[in-house]
């Protein structure tokens, strides 16, 4: 009979326990459901204390209204036009005695840059100076038959061959003087019937020496380049626009443009020429603008990427800061918990401890937002949600808040 009774009086016992316990259990079921429904709910704000946001130096403001200078960017190329660059040649073939600048020099309109040599260049020379000698006889010859004939003592046809013999002579030594002219010699070189066995390969422009592309003791003809030259002070920027933004370029435009492979200095140009037919099958026409101040460093052919301004506009903008992208979409942070210093101020006044103070924060809201103009250092944006006109916002420090709300979101998935 004592078992009996024992033996119900733990059965009432474990009921007991398993009705008290149960409602504990359900409880705490519903109050986990309904945290991780609150935190669904919140995945678009962040909160963090003021100790965090001064440490972060997280900084608040408004959109402004700014005058924004909308752009257009382009890739290109920078060019030397043809009439400023020059390939030396010689007018006469022969061997390269002297090479007198190498890739780098600056050199001037005129300068020697090589020397060639070859013992047929003092025929021409030779030729000149027997028909001038000719020229003389032949002038001495006309003379006496002008008197003979003045006199009725010589023959007509005398006087007429003299005088023909003396246009022939005076024929050829035009030709060979421009022949010898050619090849650098001037007629006062040989007045002193000294010959000149090299002749001078001299600078058709002003500019920097490209290339050498010969050695000493090579030979050269008509055909061989000798020497490159680049006259840089002629320097422009081809870029390459597609059709749908041609119209919105014009003559005198500026654009600002820095090197492909060296983007910390920036450039400027002013467009001069927009093309008129397509770059091969790019669908994209040349724009030429003309470089303006300092050249140094800038080559032929160097790629270069261009921004060029267009029409300016007062548009709601936020600085460059303020923006972040998350999962392909930008955003700015609303601050949505303003009474945040107000209360620490509260609390303050009540004695509150200095930890209980650092522990209060604000609570940021993600707001969507399309990005549009960047200039100055502000970005134009279009709200995709609607905010008060006067809402404070986060204008730096905005990547940090992402964090905090990325984070917590990884947080609460795990």
């Amino acid at each position: 009979m004592g078992k009996i009774i024992l033996h119900i009086t733990l059965l009432a016992t474990a009921f007991w326990l398993t009705a008290c316990s149960g409602p504990k259990k359900e409880s705490a079921g519903q109050h986990e459901e309904e945290g991780h429904h609150d935190e669904h709910e919140n995945t678009n704000t962040a909160s963090l204390t003021l100790e965090q946001i001064k440490s972060i130096g997280i900084q608040m403001g408004v959109i402004e209204k700014k005058q924004l200078t909308a752009s257009l960017k382009a890739a290109g190329v920078l060019r030397v036009p043809n009439q400023n660059k020059a390939s030396v040649n010689s007018v006469y073939s022969g061997v390269v005695r002297s090479l007198l600048v190498q890739p780098g020099n600056t050199v001037r309109k005129g300068q020697v840059l090589a020397t060639i040599g070859n013992p047929s260049f003092v025929q021409p020379q030779s030729d000149y100076l027997a028909v001038m000698s000719k020229i003389r006889l032949a002038e001495q010859e006309v003379a006496r038959q002008r008197e003979l004939n003045a006199g009725n003592a010589g023959a007509l046809k005398n006087l007429q061959a003299a005088e023909a013999e003396l246009r022939t002579l005076q024929t050829s030594r035009a030709t060979l003087e421009q022949q010898i002219r050619l090849m650098g010699i001037t007629p006062a070189q040989l007045s002193n019937g000294k010959l000149v066995s090299e002749l001078a390969v001299r600078s058709p422009i002003n500019g920097v020496v490209s290339s050498v592309p010969v050695e000493m003791g090579s030979y050269v003809d008509v055909t061989t380049p000798i020497a490159g030259i680049v006259d840089n002070s002629q320097l422009h920027v081809d870029l390459f626009v597609y059709e749908k933004d041609l119209s919105k370029l014009k003559n005198g435009q500026t654009i600002h443009f820095t090197l492909t492979n060296n983007p910390g200095k920036e450039y400027d140009a002013d467009i001069f020429s927009l093309g008129s037919t397509f770059e091969g099958e790019s669908k994209a026409v040349s724009v030429h603008a003309r470089v303006k101040g300092d050249k140094n460093g800038l080559i032929d052919g160097m790629g270069i990427t261009a921004i060029i301004s267009l029409e300016s506009a007062s548009v709601p903008a936020v600085p460059v800061d303020a923006i972040v992208s998350h999962q392909g979409q930008d955003y700015i942070f609303l601050v949505k918990d303003g009474h945040a210093e107000d209360e620490h101020h509260h609390e303050e006044a009540e004695g509150h401890s200095h930890d209980q103070e650092k522990n209060h924060g604000v609570t940021f809201e993600k707001i969507p937002v399309v990005k549009g103009t960047t200039d100055i250092g502000y970005t134009e944006i279009t709200l995709l949600k609607e905010i008060p006109a006067d809402a404070e916002i986060v204008v730096k420090g905005a990547f940090f808040v992402l964090a905090k709300m990325t984070n917590a979101g990884e947080a609460h998935e795990h």
